[in-house]
């Protein structure tokens, strides 16, 4: 079934209150602004339907004071360049094509509420700027004035709404979050347990966990606005992300022992994971943290038994000990997962990651972002029409607001088609009926109506595009205020402007669509060589906070770029788990080894650290990797001359070193041996656009 047919037919519970609560928030900014008379009322609507597109309180209130600091940022910047080039607009155009870029390109490093704060800072200045082109200094003021009052009603008309009518919490949705983490994360345990060959089942399990994981810590941090428990939190959510990955590095060093040198391993080894596995299936389907905690307990009770056994060598050693490791790390998800939900009663404590930032990308979404603004200026300027600003204004928020998209183009045209559904709409409830309306309560009846029905489908992300757009150009074409102009020709100018806008941000995306598949994959790679190389510079916390931080994201897009390359052509997913077993691993050695006392073992740890990072780029480029093993032995004599560690211990790290070798040559056939790709492409599904 459709999923307008779904939506429009047969709407659940939660998108009917969206649609009631963004209504009721729109209009009651509209009834303010009308009151106070405000020069550009819709612009207190389009704040407050931004707001309430994820309307848990926190995340309206964050986003709130985000829009706020943006729109004042903005106008001050609109300002400065007002008074610097008052009577010189082409100057002044070329400054703010400058903000605009920087707004872009600082917006596209950040994963949450800034990105908007930087946006409003784009658009409030290019409004100010264009607006007052031509006035006097005191009327530059006012507008800038007057830009900030619009925007800052919808914003406390959407915080105040979002408050009081059927609230919801950030806590819950974070809750959510990470019980789909935790679920598919132990799926993905069961499969790596049984030594499965199944890599597109493993990798699916493995990316809808770490999709919720991203979300998850980037929504976490408008926690902090709902009351004292918030910080809690988010440090629970840090705890979740980092024993996530440690999880799932530890998975994939386990997967490879077994899949790839059973032969090496004692019988009783691989049926104690198998054992294993089994115990993950039982703690994802039972309902409850408790009971899920129990089974994974009985399951380390069992793995804690088998490891009186004598004569147990180095890589069995490693695999019941990372059997161990793994169920620990499991169990602290579970940890996790309970101080989210009950901050107050289960308290963490952790730092805050580091994310991956692309600053290539971001240049690229900056310059487009500015040439597109300064085509729209030249046009604007070129034929003195008035209703070319709401072009320059579609360009630059959208430009701006898709750049950090998977799928920016296809987004675009979701748009494009809201925008198209919009038009008839907008002249029937907004020009046609609206003329005839006598009073507020009429005027809310008819240009609610549209509204209500476009924030319907607003809650699916498979229609939220199409319907969310509609929202927005009917208040667009419309342009509700005290004095509205019911003229057809000032309708067709809006009609005109808002297809030219959206028309110019379609064709930017195409022309410059930002780096391709095979540079962002190349990127990536190197990135991760990158911080596995700075894992042995920086102090543990520091270095562990960024590279698990990092390792999150660049996992997550490695996997949806293994999902556009044919079925025996996918090797990214193995090369990114490779790379966070190995950054994992040494971390562990730097928690070991970097407090020795004899100068001689703090060398040749070094070097170990040193001859791993330099493997780890060598396979990645499909070539084998040169001295570890010799590495190795060389600490380990050191350790045996100069150091205290206790036998087991040594054995553990001599298993250590040899699963990495292993670990690393497998990587190099992989790369080595995996077909030329002649193109990246494949033809993309719906996309869907997150809320």
């Amino acid at each position: 079934m459709s999923p307008f047919v779904n939506t429009y037919l047969t709407p659940n519970a939660t998108a009917v209150k969206f649609a009631i609560k963004t209504t009721l928030a729109m209009m009651l900014a509209l009834y303010v602004a009308l009151w106070f008379d405000l020069e550009r009322p819709y612009w207190a609507l389009m704040s407050a339907a931004f707001l309430q597109v994820r309307p848990m309180s926190g995340m309206v209130i964050e986003k709130g004071i985000c829009q706020l600091s943006g729109t004042v940022i903005g106008a001050v910047a609109g300002i400065v360049i007002m008074a610097l080039f008052v009577q010189a607009r082409i100057p002044a155009l070329i400054v703010l094509t400058a903000w605009i870029m920087l707004c872009t390109y600082v917006g596209s490093l950040w994963r949450n509420n800034y990105t908007y704060g930087c946006l409003m800072a784009a658009v409030t200045a290019m409004l100010i700027v264009v607006i007052s082109s031509g006035s006097t200094p005191a009327g530059i003021f006012d507008i800038a004035v007057a830009r900030l009052s619009e925007l800052g009603l919808g914003a406390v008309c959407a915080m105040l709404v979002s408050s009081l009518l059927w609230p919801s919490h950030v806590g819950t949705h974070l809750a959510t979050q990470a019980d789909s983490v935790i679920n598919e994360a132990f799926e993905h345990a069961a499969l790596r347990l049984e030594a499965s060959n199944d890599i597109p089942a493993m990798q699916k399990a493995l990316r809808s966990s770490l999709a919720p994981l991203t979300l998850l810590e980037t929504d976490s941090q408008a926690a902090r606005f709902e009351g004292p428990v918030g910080p809690g939190r988010v440090r629970a959510t840090h705890v979740l992300t980092r024993r996530t990955l440690r999880f799932f590095a530890n998975l994939q060093a386990l997967h490879q022992l077994m899949y790839d040198h059973a032969d090496r391993l004692d019988p009783q080894s691989i049926e104690l994971a198998c054992r294993g596995a089994q115990g993950f299936r039982e703690a994802e389907h039972v309902k409850g943290v408790a009971k899920a905690r129990k089974a994974l307990q009985v399951l380390r009770h069992q793995v804690h038994e088998s490891d009186h056994e004598n004569s147990i060598a180095p890589l069995d050693q490693r695999l019941r000990l990372g059997l161990r490791e793994s169920i620990g790390h499991a169990l602290v998800m579970l940890d996790a997962r309970e101080a989210i939900a009950s901050p107050g009663r289960h308290k963490l404590r952790s730092s805050p990651l580091a994310w991956h930032r692309d600053h290539l990308a971001a240049s690229i979404n900056a310059i487009r972002s500015g040439l597109l603004f300064a085509l729209l200026a030249t046009f604007w300027i070129v034929t003195a029409w008035n209703s070319a600003m709401i072009a320059m204004m579609l360009g630059t928020l959208f430009s701006a607001f898709f750049a950090s998209r998977e799928n920016p183009v296809a987004i675009t045209m979701m748009f494009y088609k809201g925008m198209l559904a919009a038009i008839p709409s907008a002249f029937l409830f907004g020009h046609v009926l609206l003329s005839q309306a006598n009073g507020f309560p009429m005027l809310a009846m008819l240009f609610g109506t549209p509204l209500f029905l476009g924030l319907l489908g607003a809650t699916n992300p498979a229609t939220m595009g199409y319907c969310l757009a509609f929202a927005i150009f009917n208040i667009l074409l419309t342009m509700p205020g005290n004095g509205m102009d019911f003229t057809f020709d000032s309708f067709a100018n809006r009609v005109v402007a808002v297809v030219i806008g959206l028309t110019c941000v379609v064709m930017a995306f195409r022309l410059l669509p930002g780096p391709g598949a095979r540079l962002r994959r190349r990127r990536l790679i190197k990135a991760i060589s990158q911080d596995i190389d700075g894992l042995r510079r920086r102090s543990i916390r520091d270095a562990e906070t960024r590279f698990s931080g990092h390792m999150a994201d660049r996992l997550l897009q490695l996997a949806q770029h293994d999902d556009m390359l044919p079925e025996d052509q996918r090797h990214l997913f193995i090369l990114g788990l490779t790379g966070l077993d190995l950054g994992t691993a040494m971390l562990r050695l730097r928690d070991r080894l970097d407090d020795a006392l004899h100068p001689l073992i703090r060398r040749t740890h070094q070097d170990l650290l040193q001859t791993l990072a330099n493997g780890f780029a060598e396979s990645a480029n499909g070539r084998p990797p040169q001295g570890i093993r010799e590495a190795g032995k060389q600490l380990e004599a050191a350790i045996e001359t100069y150091g205290d560690i206790p036998a087991d211990r040594l054995v553990l790290m001599k298993g250590l070193v040899e699963r990495l070798e292993l670990a690393l040559e497998r990587l190099a056939r992989i790369m080595a041996e995996r077909p030329k790709i002649k193109s990246m492409h494949k033809a993309p599904s719906a996309p869907v656009l997150k809320k």
